[in-house]
């Protein structure tokens, strides 16, 4: 079968070289064989065939490469219809005048007068109109899927590099931001820094291996969340974080580490040790095929901050995945409402 497949491959090139010397190779066996009855061909059989095959091959030419690209193919159906049937009708004429008058000057020991009958003429003509004009729509739809088939491979080999290069960013961020987490830690000789190198390199695990995935369930990247929000509680004294999950399958698939870096953005610019009343509130809510992200978190009240000044390198990263993977399929925004920096993410998939 592979090999099959190949060869078709091969001679699908759209060379019209190709095209024709099988065309017309192949219609001639085809009209020998039936010119001759079924029986051994004679030598008035090669030449009857090669006659007739001259007189058929300028209209079907003149189909094949005029009246289907100039007008069929532009779907104008009623002017093709009547060029295709003129066509036929005056070669087929030719083709009769052609034996009646013509060739019994050049083969005067053949009788070809009454070779095959008038209709029988045109039922061959009209059968091999149709037949070519179905194989080069056929010869056609083959070469441009085959451009289309390379063009996506081509457009998704380039998403994956653009996808590869924003995990590549989106992993060291994240790196960064957790090592200044622990550095923190170790500046006030806290006993939880043991814990906390335990719990980032259980997240460090899964963003170094789970990220190569397509993607992933609900449940795994609530865990990573849960995980992440426990390793950021070491840093602060009783945080206030609000974690409002509602998930109606957990086997639900979403784009791996499409979620942290929102929340790490929310505990970089929310949760500060030097800011009152700091909070973080998140929603993650699912049904069905619809997925919708919640956070907010303060921002501190004596450098308010813009919008365009938040968010920075991890939002940014957001974007561009989203608009890459669920191109149409989300929505996306930022907002600061109250001295609050929001963010709402909702997408909607067909399968899970």
């Amino acid at each position: 079968m592979l090999q099959i497949n190949t060869f078709f491959k091969r001679i699908n090139s759209h060379n019209k070289v190709v095209f024709n010397i099988l065309l017309w190779s192949s219609s001639f066996l085809v009209l020998l064989f039936l010119f001759s009855d079924n029986s051994s061909p004679t030598k008035i059989d090669y030449i009857y065939t090669t006659s007739f095959l001259v007189t058929i091959i300028i209209p079907v030419t003149i189909n094949l490469y005029f009246l289907i690209p100039v007008f069929l193919k532009k779907e104008n159906y009623l002017i093709f219809s009547f060029l295709f049937l003129l066509n036929l009708m005056l070669f087929t004429q030719l083709n009769i005048w052609f034996f009646n008058s013509l060739i019994e000057g050049f083969f005067s020991d053949f009788y070809f007068i009454s070779y095959h009958s008038n209709i029988k003429i045109v039922f061959i003509f009209s059968t091999f109109f149709l037949v070519t004009t179905l194989i080069k729509l056929s010869e056609d739809w083959f070469y441009l899927n085959q451009l289309e088939n390379r063009a996506l491979k081509i457009e998704k080999q380039e998403i994956e590099n653009q996808l590869s290069s924003l995990k590549a960013q989106i992993n060291p961020h994240f790196l960064f931001n957790s090592l200044n987490v622990l550095y923190a830690l170790s500046l006030k000789n806290q006993a939880k820094t043991t814990e906390a190198i335990l719990q980032l390199s259980d997240i460090l695990r899964y963003v170094l291996y789970n990220t190569n995935t397509k993607k992933i369930t609900l449940k795994e990247e609530i865990i990573l969340l849960e995980k992440y929000i426990d390793f950021q509680k070491s840093r602060h004294q009783k945080p206030n974080i609000n974690f409002d999950v509602k998930i109606d399958n957990y086997n639900f698939k979403i784009y791996p580490m499409l979620l942290l870096p929102l929340i790490e953005n929310s505990f970089k610019h929310g949760i500060k040790g030097a800011t009152e009343n700091t909070f973080i509130n998140i929603k993650i809510r699912q049904v069905k095929n619809n997925f919708s992200f919640f956070i907010e978190n303060n921002l501190p009240n004596n450098k308010p901050l813009e919008l365009n000044n938040v968010g920075g390198l991890g939002l940014k990263n957001i974007k561009q995945n989203l608009a890459l993977i669920y191109s149409k399929k989300h929505s996306f925004s930022t907002n600061i409402k109250n001295n609050k920096f929001q963010v709402s993410l909702k997408i909607n998939v067909n399968e899970y």
